[in-house]
């Protein structure tokens, strides 16, 4: 049971930090830490996990005792942009994007 998240707009240091609290946890435990936590990415990754919950439905799995087995986050595509600065120069910047893979399994 897996669920993906692609090309999502925030950089993959700020989204592990999110990942790392629900590694290894119940299904139901994750979804109530993912609700109540204070950052940006919280309420994307909850979509995520219920997603990989209804991936597990489909396939006929019990729910009750499913647990997050892995969660990845990596780096996706980075936009390069120019930000303007002193003197008529330019400097680069990057908006980095994040690739999210979940995968739960049966306890």
């Amino acid at each position: 049971m897996k669920a993906y998240l692609k090309n999502y707009s925030q950089s993959p240091r700020k989204v592990r930090l999110v990942a790392d609290l629900i590694r290894g946890k119940d299904v139901e435990k994750a979804r109530s830490i993912l609700s109540f936590i204070d950052k940006k990415s919280a309420p994307d990754i909850k979509k995520l996990l219920d997603s990989a919950i209804a991936n597990a439905r489909d396939q006929k799995k019990d729910t009750d005792n499913l647990v997050v087995k892995d969660i990845r986050v990596d780096a996706g595509i980075s936009l390069r942009r120019w930000r303007p600065r002193a003197f008529g120069r330019a400097t680069p910047f990057r908006r980095r994007k994040s690739q999210v893979r979940l995968e739960l399994a049966e306890r």
